[in-house]
């Protein structure tokens, strides 16, 4: 694990040399794959039949825009021999490359979504066969690591929505190591964004977090997005205005996270924390209308 905080240049730079690296194997792939297999059929007249690939386009949009472009054009591989391969031997795939959203994959396999720092740390998530309380298991690791996983950091979590940024115990590279989707500054989430179109045939999911939106900090970020080169973004979000009340009674229970570091519905962590945890999963009963449909019951 690279342990590169989202909010650096570190990841930015990270973010450049990695998708250059993906992008030049996947078009180097397809080059490979035309000259076994042939082009496909509209190559002909194409950018990449004219010599053109992702990281043209930049200067093309530059031109076009008579400037108003600023991208970082470092490269790290043999772009020159891929060229000629390309030149040579033609594409198999019209388009390679492109970061798509993967919010439910990536809660399945236990990654934050696509491209974006982790939305929260601790958070509750629901769908049809009921509430899940999601902990992200590599900051559970790390604060065992330290000694600071205990109940009072459970407690802690959940009254500050997830974040560690209000927790003074937790270190500082910790904190900014896991720091939310909505503790990262967007212009970081840009930059980074950047450096990857410019080697990306179509383009990439980004969506925009600001903790606190504000006019001018819209302006700033979508002016930042055009002027680096962004061929579009995804959904800006947004915190809410309200939230609701941290309660502890039996009624508006929340899943319960053990010191162990997994998720339960009843265990020593609801208990210290007040919170009621007898009683059954659903109230509804055999003969009860929908009982057979309902998934928490089966």
């Amino acid at each position: 694990m690279q342990r590169i905080p989202y909010a650096s240049e570190q990841a930015v730079e990270f973010a450049d040399s990695s998708m250059e690296a993906v992008c030049y194997y996947a078009y180097q792939a397809s080059s490979e794959l035309a000259e076994e297999r042939g082009t496909y059929s509209t190559y002909t007249g194409s950018l990449w039949d004219r010599g053109i690939l992702p990281q043209d386009s930049v200067q093309l949009l530059a031109e076009e825009r008579g400037g108003y472009v600023e991208v970082n054009m470092s490269s790290t591989l043999n772009w020159d021999g891929l060229r000629s391969k390309i030149k040579q031997h033609g594409m198999r795939n019209s388009n390679c490359v492109a970061i798509a959203p993967t919010a439910t994959i990536s809660n399945i396999i236990g990654v934050s979504a696509c491209i974006e720092p982790t939305f929260q740390n601790l958070f509750v998530k629901s769908n049809l066969s009921g509430e899940f309380t999601v902990v992200n298991e590599y900051l559970v690791r790390d604060l065992k690591d330290r000694g600071l996983w205990d109940e009072v950091m459970i407690a802690d979590l959940k009254y500050f929505d997830g974040t560690l940024s209000k927790i003074d115990r937790v270190p500082q590279d910790l904190r900014d190591l896991y720091a939310t989707a909505f503790e990262v500054e967007p212009s970081w989430l840009v930059e980074a964004a950047s450096r990857r179109q410019k080697w990306i045939d179509q383009a990439q999911s980004l969506n925009i977090y600001m903790g606190g939106a504000s006019g001018k900090k819209l302006d700033d970020t979508y002016k930042l997005a055009w002027l680096r080169g962004l061929k579009t973004t995804y959904y800006l979000r947004t915190m809410a205005a309200t939230h609701v009340e941290k309660s502890t009674v039996a009624s508006g229970q929340l899943n319960s996270v053990s010191s162990g570091g997994g998720v339960a519905g009843t265990d020593a962590a609801a208990s210290a924390a007040g919170i009621v945890t007898d009683g059954p999963a659903c109230t509804m009963r055999p003969g009860d209308a929908g009982f057979d449909e309902c998934e928490a019951c089966q």
